[in-house]
């Protein structure tokens, strides 16, 4: 089965649209962003199972599974997809429910890690400069199919900007993105 992290279930099917190569300014804040795993809490998985629950019956077909992993730039061959839909679906009734969803999650690997949460970062940070506008964070969430206005993205931007330049960077971005999970031991 195709290992995907948390990050990639949350922003995956923009990364190869979006993502820029590092910059010099993103490689010096990499040294002041800990190498530690987080997982990601119960309401966080549960917006990314909604995401592939398009139909909204509580549980993921193998249609909507498929079809997710193609948002994703997952694509996979029909046997090795149904294979991995059959590795998830541990109670054989050809879907997959939250708790199942869950314990995939759980097993998937260490959590989501600082290399995961810098690539979400360049996701954002459309010109490359080792922050994220709010300019930018517009562009990004109208991309992702959600309407936000300029003056949305600035309070938002705002919310998360602990130096007050009006500006996200590596290390507030990384606080923002790891404050509702735990470290993993």
């Amino acid at each position: 089965m195709s290992r995907m992290s948390f990050i990639e279930f949350k922003y995956g099917g923009f990364q190869k649209k979006l993502s820029r190569k590092p910059t010099h300014q993103l490689e010096r804040q990499k040294s002041n962003v800990s190498s530690k795993t987080y997982q990601p809490n119960v309401e966080e998985m549960k917006w990314v199972f909604d995401k592939f629950d398009t139909n909204k019956d509580g549980k993921i077909s193998k249609e909507e599974y498929k079809s997710a992993l193609k948002v994703l730039g997952k694509g996979m061959a029909e046997t090795e997809m149904a294979k991995a839909f059959s590795a998830i679906d541990t109670d054989g009734d050809g879907f997959v429910n939250f708790k199942e969803f869950t314990e995939m999650m759980r097993n998937m690997g260490e959590g989501v890690n600082a290399n995961d949460i810098q690539s979400a970062f360049r996701v954002y940070d459309l010109d490359g400069d080792g922050k994220i506008s709010a300019e930018e964070l517009m562009k990004v969430l109208k991309k992702m199919g959600e309407r936000c206005s300029l003056d949305s993205c600035r309070k938002m931007i705002r919310a998360v900007d602990a130096d007050g330049d009006g500006l996200i960077d590596m290390n507030e971005f990384m606080t923002m993105m790891t404050r509702t999970m735990k470290p993993s031991k």
